[in-house]
Parts: structure tokens; sequence; C-alpha cells
């Protein structure tokens, strides 16, 4: 694997160590080191690896320098980047036992990024995703050739090479994410269209909610374990909680007591409020403890007990409180589970051990099989009393994952709530303008004081008219107080924004001119018509392009082979127009284009998201040099990692990433 800076890891045990951006990373901190000072010697490591994450912040200088003394007598030596690898594998070994455990669980769900230097997985894990895996797509016509996949063998890391199970099984966990039709599911895929499969499920794993600013294609094509098990199991996560909502179950009024409550319960993550509802179970079933996490809490198995015994009295068994030891209680809890029908996701050995991912998941399960909420509730009045309002709540859908493929530190679960206190908007305008915030007047989280939360509020409407966005009458306080109007004003100019940005710093030959709409409606007409056709948009919110023609027009102009003429319907019934809009979304992220619209976006031509599909497709354009277009064939990283989220630059992930 040799590097931009004509840095070659010729070590194969290396090179199997790091992800791309991993490698990119670690490229960019070694060659600032060394460019300090001339030259970088062994010694030199103690004081320059302050900066990388674990390393510095775990150990001291004193420690780093006494570790590298006992592994290189001669620290006068040159360092060259493989030594300085593996100098910093072993730091970071040395740093992790220190603590106790790997600093970053390697599968952990949502919050976590989904990469780590030490690649561990867990069996355990493994087996349990299979078996869901096994189970929900058992039925597949494609893949039913390849399962059941045996979890105690590897054979889930080599089927998810060629993208189709990954694809499949984000379609399983939000139906619709994915046209099928865009998948290539021949037998066997020659490169570029399996690295297709892989530009596609990555960017449409982040249309779910999924983080994956520190993986590629090339990941998914080498069969890095602890890479695809990350992604899976934040795919299974969002399946599995999917209904902790009120829109889909709104029996979870029965947690509130008014509707001030309902609107805490609104902003709350899925997890919380899978928490809430496990201990008013537990509450009713006279439970004294309070149970804030799926790990320690549950390791006795005392909780779970409790909770079956109210949901499904019919099995319960007096032997479950009555044993003495955890592990045994917990298998009995399981026979419990049993009975009622629940897939296990886990083993007794996982409850006692606290498994937080896979108490998580058999939690979760239960809330799905059997969520012990009445279906007729006096309370549901209160939900009628919420407002109508689909668009909002899709504009906020758009942010929010936008936001979340940043890379920002926070990992946000509702736009109106998450970004009062300031400080995910000041993590996102950083990212779109490095260094435009001043973070020494910024107050980071946890935040008690309401006026700091204003001062933070009031950087980002400073910033906001120092961007030249359109802010009259609006100060930091309405941020604050969550005016939904307001904050999806200003996320909606700065999404477009970075847009603008991304676009002005590919045409170099603008001459450091401003891009607009306009050139972006100008530069997509005169690509189809380039290409012999009829058609045109007068405008972004064109009536005209709700059948969607126009767009599958504008793909096959910027790549020819983009395109299935055969799949595509006239687009005339609304359920045509749906059939088009589908396909034009996954063919565009299967190109590169990181897109967080819905079809629904496209048949109902919303201006704001027209606009961002296509200045999301230039992008892709004017970043890819003809002859690859042509080819077919392209740099799975610069693929995987194409628009919006190209922000994330090598120097974000250094502060944000792994390191």
């Amino acid at each position: 694997m040799s590097g931009h800076w004509g840095i070659v890891v010729s070590d194969p045990w290396l090179q199997n160590q790091f992800t791309q951006v991993e490698l990119r990373s670690l490229k960019t901190h070694f060659m600032s080191m060394r460019r300090e000072s001339g030259r970088l010697t062994i010694g030199d490591l103690a004081s320059k690896m302050s900066r990388l994450k674990v390393v510095g912040e775990n150990l001291s200088e004193e420690e780093r320098a006494s570790f590298i003394q006992d592994l290189h007598q001669n620290t006068d030596e040159d360092a060259d980047f493989e030594l300085f690898l593996k100098v910093y594998l072993k730091l970071q070994a040395f740093a992790s036992s220190r603590i106790g455990s790997s600093p970053k669980n390697s599968s952990a769900f949502l919050k976590a990024a989904t990469t780590t230097l030490l690649h561990t997985i867990s069996e355990s894990e493994k087996a349990s995703y299979v078996e869901h895996i096994n189970n929900y797509l058992a039925e597949d016509e494609f893949l039913k050739r390849y399962l059941p996949i045996d979890p105690s063998s590897n054979d889930l890391f080599e089927i998810a090479k060629d993208g189709v199970l990954l694809c499949k099984l984000i379609n399983v966990a939000v139906p619709g994410t994915i046209d099928e039709r865009a998948i290539n599911t021949k037998r066997l895929l020659n490169p570029w269209e399996r690295n297709e499969n892989h530009t596609l499920c990555l960017n449409s794993a982040k249309a779910i909610g999924c983080t994956v600013v520190n993986i590629g294609t090339q990941d998914f094509i080498e069969g890095r374990r602890h890479l695809v098990l990350g992604l899976i199991s934040q795919i299974i996560k969002i399946q599995l909680l999917a209904d902790l909502n009120l829109k889909k179950t709104p029996q979870l009024v029965e947690l509130i007591g008014d509707s001030k409550d309902m609107e805490e319960l609104m902003s709350l993550p899925p997890e919380k409020i899978l928490l809430r509802w496990m201990n008013f179970h537990l509450k009713k079933a006279g439970y004294k403890k309070i149970v804030t996490n799926f790990s320690s809490d549950v390791k006795d198995a005392e909780a779970y007990a409790h909770l079956l015994n109210v949901l499904a009295p019919e099995y319960t068994n007096p032997s479950t409180l009555a044993v003495k030891n955890p592990f045994e209680r917990a298998k009995l809890v399981l026979e419990h589970a049993d009975k009622m029908g629940c897939k296990r996701y886990l083993t007794a050995r996982d409850i006692v051990e606290g498994s937080p991912n896979l108490n998580l998941a058999f939690v979760a399960h239960i809330f799905q099989l059997r969520n012990g909420l009445p279906t007729q509730t006096k309370q549901i009045s209160l939900l009628e009393t919420l407002p109508d309002d689909t668009q909002d709540s899709r504009e906020e859908r758009a942010f929010r994952l936008w936001i979340n493929s940043l890379g920002n530190s926070t990992y946000i679960n509702n736009v109106f709530e998450d970004v009062r206190n300031g400080w995910v908007l000041l993590e996102t305008l950083e990212k779109v303008s490095p260094g435009i915030v001043n973070w020494k007047i910024a107050n980071k989280p946890p935040i008690k004081m309401p006026f700091k939360k204003v001062e933070n509020c009031n950087q980002v409407v400073k910033i906001g008219k120092q961007l030249k966005f359109s802010l009259v009458n609006i100060a930091g306080n309405d941020i604050v107080q969550g005016n939904k109007k307001l904050i999806l004003a200003y996320l909606w100019q700065l999404m477009r924004y970075n847009i603008l940005q991304l676009l002005k710093n590919l045409r170099y030959h603008s001459h450091g001119k401003e891009i607009n709409d306009a050139d972006i409606l100008q530069w997509a007409n005169s690509k189809v018509s380039s290409s012999g056709s009829q058609s045109r948009m007068d405008s972004f919110k064109d009536k005209s392009l709700s059948d969607g023609i126009f767009f599958l027009e504008l793909l096959s102009s910027v790549q020819p082979r983009a395109v299935n003429w055969g799949l595509v319907t006239k687009g005339v019934t609304d359920e045509e127009k749906k059939m088009n809009a589908t396909y034009i979304i996954s063919i565009a992220r299967k190109l590169g284009c990181s897109i967080f619209l819905l079809p629904e976006d496209i048949t109902e031509v919303n201006q704001k998201m027209i606009l961002t599909l296509t200045a999301s497709i230039m992008y892709w354009f004017l970043k890819h040099p003809a002859e690859e277009r042509t080819a077919g064939t392209s740099d799975s990283e610069t693929v995987s990692n194409s628009t919006v989220d190209d922000s994330s630059s090598d120097s974000s992930l250094e502060e944000n990433g792994n390191m």
C-alpha cells in the first residue's frame, strides 16, 4: 500500500492493521511531525505523539518515553513511517491495557465511530447478528443460495464482500431505502460493479442514520471484520429501535403525564425511551432499582425476571428470582423469553458479562414482540393536540442525517432539541468552514447555566451573518428556545452554503467566483441538452420535475451506464412517479452522491431538496475525471467519501475520528 507522499507500507501485517482513512490520517501526522524539525527520530516520538488521541490522552510523555526506550535502545535513529506505525500500535495497546479495555468498542452502536486500531470483534455479537441475518433474509431470492450462514465461521465477511448483503439488510431495517433494481446482483461481479454496491451501501447507510465517517469501500472488499461488523450492528440497531417513537407506537403516551412530558419524550433518543419503558413496567412489578443502562444494571438478570413476569405472567417460573447464581437466573430468563417466542440475541453469558449491544437488542426485541401497553388508551387525545408538521419533520430528518454524516463528536437524535445548546451547530460550522469558530469563547456540554447556551448560540448567529445568511430578527436565544422555523431556516442556509463552497472549490476555472443556484441550474440543463434530450427545468420548483425523467436523463448524461432505461416508467401515475424517484435516489447514491432526500421530495418537487440533489450530481461530475467516468471505474476511496460530507477532511478526521 503506497502513500500520497511517497511513503510505502510494505509490511503485509502492518497493511492489515489500518483502514485507508486511518492510514491517511496517520500519514498526515507523521509528515507534520517530520516537517517541524526537518527529521524525526525515535526519541522524538514520545513528545510528538501527544497529539494522537488515545496515546496522547492516556499516557504521559514520561510513560511514552520509557515505553519507547524499552522497545528501541538507539533513540537517535531516524523513524520511518513503518516504524512510526509499529510504535503507535504498541503504545495504543499499552494505553488500552492501562484503562482496562479498548477505548473504542470496535462494534459499538451508533454513537461511536465505526473504526478502531485494536481490531477485535465480539464472537458473541457476530453469532447474534448472523442469526438475525439468517432469520430476516432467508427468503431473499438472491441471498438464499448463501444462507443460512454458519455463525461459528467467518463466512459472513466473505458474503458481505460484494455489497449485496449489506444493501439488503439496510432495506430490512428501513424498507424502501434502496431501490433493489439499482443493486448489482450477478453471481460474479467485476471490481467496479462491486465498488458501486459498496458505494450505494455506504451512502444509504448514512441516509438511515449510521455513522460511516471512517469506512471506505476498500474496507468491505478486503473484508475488514471489525468495520463490517460495526456497520451491521448499527443497521440492526436501527431496525430494532424503529418502533420506539410516538408515531409508530402511540401507546407510549402511557409513559408520560402531560403534554410537557410528551415534548420531552419526543426529544429522547430511542435507547432512552426503551429504558423509560422498561422502568415503567419494573415499577409496576415492585422492582426498587432504576435501570440506567443495558450493561451493569442488568448483569444479575433480576430486572429481566421482573420485566418478563409483568409482560408474560403465564410463563412465570418462581425459581427465577429464588436462585442466587446470576448465571442460572439468566438461563431461566432466556427460557421465559423463548416461551414468549422472542429471538434471544444473547446468551446467559452475555447477560452476566453485561454486553451492552446484545442486551439492548434483546430488550428492543421484547418491546417489538410484547410491549405491554394498552392498545386503547385514554391519553391518545394528547397526540391529537400535536401539530401536523410533516414538511418540518422531513426537513429535520434531512438536516439531522447530514449533520451526523459530517463526523461531529456529538451524534444527534432530534435537531430541534439537540442544537439548542449551540455546540453541535458550532461543530458543524467548523466542519463547513474550518477555523471560523472562536473556540476560546465556546462552552462545551454539559452546560447547566442557560446564559452559556445563549453565548454559544449568539456566536452561531454571528458566524451565520459573517457567511451572509439571511438572519433578520434572529437572536441566539431563539435557538436556545427551540424555535423550529428559525432553526430549519438556519440549517438550510448552512447546508446550501456547504454545497456551494464544495462546488466553488472544485471549479478552479471560476477564479474564486461564487457559485450560485443559477449556475447549478444552468449546468444541469446544459448537461441534459448536450445528451440530445429536449428536457429542461425552469427552476428548482418546476412541477414537471415530479415525474423524475429530467434527473434520470441528467444522471445518464454524467455517467452513460448509470441508468437502465428498461426499468424507468413514464412517470404519469403517482405510483410510476414514486418508482422513478426511488430509482433516482439509489442511482445517485450508487455513483457516490451523499444525499438525504426522500422520494416524496422529488414527486412533490421540494425546492430545497431538488437543489441539493442537482448540486450533488454536479459535484460528483466535477470531482471525477472524464476517463474515470467513461471507464466505469473509479477510485473507491473518492467515490465513497463524495459530496456533502466531503468537508470531513484529513485534518478534521484527526480531531473527530479515531486519533
